[in-house]
C-alpha cells in the first residue's frame, strides 16, 4: 500500500479504504493481515475526515466572507 501523504486526493483515500473494505469483508484472510488493513483504514479514515473538515471550514469562510460583501 502507498504512504499517504497531505497531497493525496479525497478520492485516493476513499478508494484505498474501499478495497480495504472488501479485501476484510471477504473474510479469508489471516487475523494479522486483517488486523493491519483495519489499522491502515483506521489512518484513512482520519486523513479523509481532516480533507472534509477542511473543506467546510473553507466553504464557511467563504460563505461568512460572501454574507459580509452583500449589500
Amino acid at each position: 500500500m502507498a504512504e499517504t501523504t497531505e497531497e493525496t486526493a479525497f478520492e485516493q483515500l476513499v478508494e484505498e479504504l474501499q478495497g480495504l473494505v472488501a479485501k476484510l469483508e471477504a473474510g479469508n484472510l489471516p487475523l494479522d493481515e486483517s488486523l493491519r488493513l483495519y489499522e491502515r483504514g483506521v489512518v484513512l479514515t482520519r486523513q479523509a475526515n481532516d480533507r472534509l473538515e477542511g473543506a467546510e471550514r473553507k466553504i464557511e469562510v467563504l460563505q461568512k466572507s460572501l454574507s459580509e460583501a452583500a449589500p
